[in-house]
């Protein structure tokens, strides 16, 4: 069973309560849960944080033993070098999910440290994007 980390930064804590318009009415915990029975040959683990440390830390962590990450950065795509390099550093492929389109939005959006780094690209498919990027591991 391929082992598959989620793993979501800042302000992600707030889906379902956050901007309903572009980031929809349900929260991400309830839509984990959703995610077992769709894709029951993947050992799902889910991390959110705000902090972009702790966020180094869980890549380094799962980064060298997983089969995969989903990583929504948040924010941090749009600021953090230091992700993109913890994705360089790692041999655990990484694909990057943004729920809303961000290349619809406001010009510092468009510009990611992450893509270079990542395996794949999900964009604008709202929590969609992250069940998408699960089926790129089967």
């Amino acid at each position: 069973m391929k082992r598959i980390l989620i793993l979501n930064g800042p302000n992600l804590n707030l889906l379902g309560r956050r901007e309903p318009e572009v980031y929809g009415s349900q929260t991400f915990e309830a839509y984990f849960e959703t995610l077992p029975a769709l894709f029951p040959e993947l050992d799902l683990a889910y991390f959110q944080s705000n902090h972009e440390g702790a966020i180094l830390d869980k890549l380094h962590e799962v980064g060298f033993s997983y089969d995969g990450i989903v990583l929504n950065a948040g924010a941090y795509t749009h600021t953090s070098v230091a992700i993109a390099d913890a994705i360089s550093g790692i041999t655990t492929p990484v694909i990057e999910v943004h729920i809303s389109n961000v290349h619809a939005r406001e010009a510092f959006r468009h510009h990611s440290f992450i893509s270079p780094k990542a395996a794949g690209i999900i964009v604008g498919f709202g929590l969609k994007g992250y069940e998408l990027a699960l089926r790129s591991f089967l």
